[in-house]
């Protein structure tokens, strides 16, 4: 070999093995960052554990201040959950919380008792108030205990109305009083009448003047500074914030700070109730890592991760992940992690957040395209595999129509219906235009982290793909209906049941102006098919299946009316922005419609009636519903989120 042919050879090696050096450096450097941020989230007063919103925890020590009620008929509740539906549930209605603890509150009704319970937090200290409303019966009890969660080991003593949290470290001591008409000390648990305030005083020595102070002091600097700053919109604001604090929790079998999709859900997937509980859906975590980006970029950060690092070992993020190392192991859901990140990214500007999930993002790209491809586009799918926990999700569905479906995130939508599934290749014999207009966006959006992390052979690779993606789907609109339809790959067929999915393209800017603005006349806005007093049902109202109204079949959903809003913003004719403010508009009436007479956040809505309240699969308190406020606070220029212009 020619010597110098060699010494090129060896310098590029070198090169190579520096540029790989480095990249493992900037990762480890994200890594000590982003595990910082945990640690600094996951400190002082709050509700943390999933398992009661009336159970406050201080972190990290995991000792816990748990209210418990009892009626006069001598029966009891622990259960506090926002929205339970569980026969003798109390009935929590929700009011402010701050993020970090700093001020919550919240009222519950069960079995003639109403009870406010308030509280204030810094740092170490704690008061809780609860103060019996009117109408109120009398002769119930309040019962607190302060005790251990998740096996961690603290030493608790209670004497009457007094309580001492020790660390068995030594290096935390606290006092605490609880302040009411004080009845008993009972096996560590001490009641009180529920006829008269109770105050619970722990690291704080406030009496009922001074504690009432202290709380609305703490009430004013939390509410009183947010109704400034959004004005007209702080109903919205004030909704999809408290959904996502009352949500918030932390979790020790991982040991993280999460957001997860509502507190029932979590219970209700758990197998370890000594050691709390949760479960991570994949694009309802993306999703809320983007709202919570507003003002808490922390639980944005860590949302994005968490769900992000739930990646399978097949490389892409599955549809759940859960305690346990349970997961969907089969199938992923929409690829709408670049969507997020990409946009919390424009708002923090911090690149080490692109450097620590950049290299799953390709992952998960690259896998679409090598196990969901038939005729150059893509098709939702279900991959056998080997069970790990052989639990119920891991053996139902599997390699079915019906594991599509739930890959797509649209469970029982009527577009699946009849669809033959092809078991060699794993995939529903359907061309989504949903799925391939996402995987578009996400090529693009993946392209420009890319360019950011300074990675020009993967950007190549990325736009590469949109081009040719793009292609194919520009393939899939149907002239004389002016809309982009799904197509049978058995058959090759137009499939004609639709969904707000076949507006995706507009995510993609596969539509030019006039072709976009031909979808929303004929469809869109066409009263016969998505626009109404409610909007936007996830089956057209002239399909059979919208009278089903039940799950995916004619409800509305917020996520769907996200991503079409979000398609909106990429075009800018005076035609299509009015309908955008319109479909804003409407959006923020449905959310606010539940929000203000009941505070609930629906994870579904009737698209005749906008009520949540009308089926039982709709989770009452669910952060997604959350995203109808979210995009009336981008359309009146509260956070904009930059995806408009991103295409080259």
């Amino acid at each position: 070999m020619n010597k110098y042919v060699k010494y090129f050879l060896l310098f590029a090696i070198n090169c190579l093995a520096s540029c790989r050096e480095n990249a493992e450096t900037d990762i480890n450097l994200a890594q000590q960052k982003y595990d910082e941020m945990q640690r600094s989230v996951a400190r002082g007063w709050n509700t943390w554990d999933t398992r009661s919103v009336l159970r406050h925890v201080l972190l990290p020590y995991g000792v816990a201040i748990d209210i418990n009620i009892a009626s006069s008929d001598g029966k009891r509740i622990d259960r506090f959950f926002i929205g339970d539906r569980k026969e003798g549930a109390a009935q929590m209605r929700p009011g402010a919380h701050s993020y970090d603890g700093y001020y919550t509150d919240i009222t519950a009704s069960w079995n003639g008792l109403r009870l406010r319970v308030e509280s204030a937090a810094d740092s170490l200290s704690n008061t809780i108030m609860i103060t019996p409303q009117e109408g109120s019966g009398k002769g119930g009890k309040i019962i607190i205990s302060v005790r251990n969660l998740w096996q961690r080991a603290n030493w608790i003593s209670t004497t009457d109305n007094r309580f001492s949290i020790k660390t068995v470290a030594g290096n935390l001591e606290l006092d605490g009083e609880i302040l009411g008409k004080y009845i008993e000390n009972k096996e560590k648990e001490i009641i009180l009448s529920a006829d008269e305030p109770v105050i619970i005083n722990c690291g704080n020595k406030w009496d009922a003047e001074q504690a009432r102070q202290y709380i609305d002091g703490h009430y004013h600097n939390f509410v009183s500074v947010n109704k400034e700053k959004y004005g007209e919109c702080y109903d919205e604001y004030n909704a999809m914030q408290n959904v996502l604090a009352w949500d918030n929790i932390y979790d020790p079998t991982i040991n993280k700070v999460i957001t997860p999709v509502s507190r029932i859900w979590n219970v209700g997937w758990s197998n370890s109730p000594d050691l709390g509980g949760f479960v991570l859906f994949c694009w309802d975590t993306y999703f809320a890592s983007m709202m919570l980006s507003v003002d808490s970029k922390e639980l944005a950060y860590a949302n994005a991760v968490e769900i992000t690092r739930g990646l399978t070992e097949q490389g892409f993020v599955p549809n759940f992940y859960t305690e346990s190392n349970y997961k969907s192991r089969d199938r992923s859901q929409p690829p709408v992690g670049t969507l997020a990140v990409w946009n919390i990214y424009q708002k923090y500007k911090e690149k080490w957040l692109l450097e620590l999930l950049y290299d799953d993002f390709l992952k998960w790209n690259r896998w679409w395209d090598e196990n969901r491809k038939t005729n150059g586009l893509l098709c939702w799918g279900s991959t056998p595999f080997e069970p790990v926990t052989y639990r119920y999700w891991e053996l139902v569905g599997v390699n079915e129509t019906y594991g599509g479906a739930l890959e797509s995130g649209l469970d029982n939508s009527h577009m699946y219906d009849d669809i033959p599934f092809d078991k060699e290749k794993h995939q529903q014999q359907l061309n989504d235009v949903g799925l391939n207009s996402l995987y578009i966006m996400d090529c693009n959006l993946l392209a420009r982290i890319a360019d950011e992390l300074d990675k020009k052979e993967d950007a190549k690779e990325l736009r590469r793909r949109s081009r040719d993606y793009s292609k194919g789907l520009a393939g899939l609109w149907d002239e004389n209906n002016s809309f982009y339809y799904n197509f049978r790959t058995d058959t090759k067929e137009f499939n004609r049941r639709t969904s707000p999915t076949n507006f995706y393209p507009l995510l993609a800017e596969t539509p030019d102006n006039k072709q976009a603005a031909e979808m929303l006349q004929k469809h869109l806005l066409n009263p016969e098919e998505f626009w109404g007093d409610w909007v936007i049902p996830a089956t057209p109202r002239n399909d059979p299946a919208f009278k089903d109204n039940t799950y995916w079949r004619g409800r509305i959903w917020a996520p769907l009316n996200f991503l079409v809003y979000m398609g909106l913003r990429n075009y800018n004719t005076p035609e299509i922005n009015d309908a955008r403010r319109q479909f804003a508009g409407k959006s923020k009436e449905l959310l606010l419609k539940s929000w203000l007479s009941d505070g609930y956040v629906f994870e579904n809505y009737n698209a005749t009636t906008g009520q949540g309240d009308d089926v039982a699969n709709s989770d009452k308190f669910y952060h997604w519903g959350a995203l109808l406020g979210y995009i009336s606070l981008i359309e009146q220029g509260f956070y904009y989120n930059e995806i408009a212009g991103i295409y080259e």
